[in-house]
């Protein structure tokens, strides 16, 4: 499949509606007397913004399943790579919890590209490592600036204080190297992203090595996925 299809013009509506949303916040924010509104979407937009990302989940796998497969098709085919960055994004920033993370680019790599298509593996691969490095530096910036209580007290923000004290343990203990170990290995993505921001670790730093480590987990993954194409261990599924 031809990978340029995937940023096709068909994604303009997606780009506009995109901008128009964050044009409406700036002016809602910056509105006079919105102060509990700046204050409902500092603490719920993200929770909203996940719920939209579920309900176009679920819209999708319903027009695979019970639907029109060739529109499910099309859809996939022109806004792929897009829904992949966003939701990366979200899996960066940790609030990727209706679905398990290690399943967006193995999914991906099978709808969009086939065991030998190198390019767009590759561009798959560098789609997902910016996307989530994106979303772990959003996550990293909140914890550097805001600080333990200002994280703790927000509804959206699910790690408790208990397992966030280990986390700032195991940082304490190995240091820098565990930000690229953490996000290499399953179970542990982003686990290291907070406390590296509570220990003021430098933003460049941070950017390289948690990049470093999402390159290593989304490419084992990916070589995984191609091995199970290969055996055939996939054909059954409808793309």
């Amino acid at each position: 499949m031809n990978i340029a299809s995937l940023v096709a013009v068909e994604t303009t509506p997606l780009v506009a509606l995109f901008a128009c949303s964050v044009f409406g916040l700036a002016l809602l924010s910056f509105a006079p007397d919105t102060r509990s509104l700046r204050t409902f979407v500092a603490d719920y937009g993200v929770l909203l913004l996940v719920g939209a990302v579920f309900i176009a989940a679920v819209i999708g796998i319903l027009l695979f399943v019970f639907g029109d497969e060739e529109l499910a098709k099309q859809w996939l085919n022109q806004y792929g790579l897009v829904a992949l960055f966003l939701i990366l994004i979200l899996e960066g920033a940790m609030l990727l919890y209706f679905a398990p993370s290690e399943s967006l680019v193995p999914f991906t790599v099978t709808a969009l590209a086939s065991p030998n298509d190198i390019r767009s593996i590759a561009i798959i691969i560098f789609v997902a490592v910016v996307g989530a490095t994106i979303g772990q530096y959003a996550l990293f910036s909140l914890a550097k600036r805001g600080g333990r209580e200002y994280l703790l007290e927000k509804p959206w923000f699910r790690i408790s204080e208990s397992s966030l004290d280990r986390f700032d343990g195991w940082f304490q203990r190995w240091g820098r190297v565990v930000v690229p170990v953490s996000n290499a290995l399953l179970f542990t993505r982003g686990m290291l992203t907070v406390p590296a921001g509570f220990a003021e670790m430098r933003d460049w730093e941070f950017i390289v090595l948690s990049a470093i480590g999402t390159l290593i987990f989304q490419t084992w993954l990916t070589v995984f996925t191609i091995y199970t194409i290969k055996l055939g261990l996939l054909d059954s599924l409808p793309f």
